[in-house]
């Protein structure tokens, strides 16, 4: 690492601390990204459901089942696959609190327990709504990407998940007491490391992602959730490669963390799916669903020769 820190020409730096104190209350900015990025899924998913026929009251208790089944599955998730690698679960010399496998606000929340879990929330809402579960998983899409980009710098303040060493010119500066965990060889000599800012390449792909998303659905004809297909192909395309990227500790199988190929097994499916549902199922004479119209109840008539 002296010799990777010896020719920088520039970095990232890291914050110095990713909570704040106002007042008798602590704000942990990992949070707070996640919050930001759920509004910003809300506004975008909101507007278009709107734009469909449909209102913003499916969307508000949609967020609300979503986000609290999204939590529970991103623990459920890092709990089951990364148990031995969490200083507050089971990694050796860890503390080992008895509350340790809910700190959602200390990091550890799998992407891969989110969506289907949030999701499956989600679509049970929409279900007992009446409306179609296939047009609302397009219109929410492109929200979920943009909630990804912003989440992502939880990452940053945490100091957390970034990839291998580097020299590159935007590296991202880690302090020694965020290095525990990571392989001995990866860990700096001196106070601080360099490394691949994963955060920010992921913030970046997934915010071209929600503009590709956008203009897809704009310029062609769709067939519902076909935009769902591709934005989980969208984001496990690089997901994949960042896998092979990232230090942080994991468990492994044939040599690969575990999530590059739950990611690359995902990206196949929802590839294949997309294919078969776009270009080569043949489509049943049911349509794919529509909005229900939301109930206004009955008018009040007025007889024109009373209006003054």
């Amino acid at each position: 690492m002296g010799a990777v820190s010896a020719g920088l020409l520039g970095y990232i730096a890291s914050p110095s601390n990713g909570t704040f104190q106002l007042g008798p209350f602590t704000l942990h900015m990992y949070g707070v990204m996640l919050l930001l990025g759920i509004a910003a899924c809300i506004w975008l998913t909101g507007r278009r459901w709107v734009s469909l026929g449909g209102d913003w009251d499916l969307v508000y208790r949609v967020a609300l089942w979503g986000v609290i089944g999204g939590i529970v599955g991103a623990r459920l998730y890092h709990d089951a696959t990364s148990w031995n690698q969490d200083p507050l679960l089971g990694q050796a010399g860890g503390s080992h609190p008895w509350w340790g496998f809910a700190a959602v606000w200390d990091g550890g929340l799998g992407i891969w327990g989110a969506i289907p879990v949030g999701c499956l929330a989600g679509a049970w809402v929409v279900r007992r709504s009446g409306n179609s579960i296939r047009l609302f998983m397009d219109a929410v899409a492109p929200g979920l990407l943009l909630a990804q980009a912003i989440g992502r710098w939880g990452n940053y303040w945490n100091q957390e998940l970034y990839g291998k060493p580097t020299s590159l010119p935007w590296a991202l500066r880690i302090s020694k007491a965020h290095q525990y965990g990571i392989l001995k060889r990866y860990q700096s000599s001196g106070n601080f490391g360099y490394y691949q800012p994963t955060f920010l390449y992921e913030f970046l792909w997934d915010g071209i992602g929600v503009g590709v998303l956008l203009w897809v659905d704009r310029r062609f004809d769709l067939r519902r959730p076909a935009l769902f297909a591709l934005y989980v192909a969208w984001y496990t395309t690089f997901r994949t490669f960042e896998e092979t990227l990232r230090i942080d500790p994991s468990n492994y199988f044939l040599g690969m963390r575990i999530n590059f190929w739950v990611s690359l097994g995902i990206w196949i499916l929802s590839v294949a799916f997309f294919v078969w549902w776009q270009f080569l199922r043949r489509p049943s004479a049911a349509p794919a669903g529509r909005t229900r119209a939301v109930p206004t109840g009955p008018r009040m008539a007025v007889p024109k020769s009373r209006v003054r």
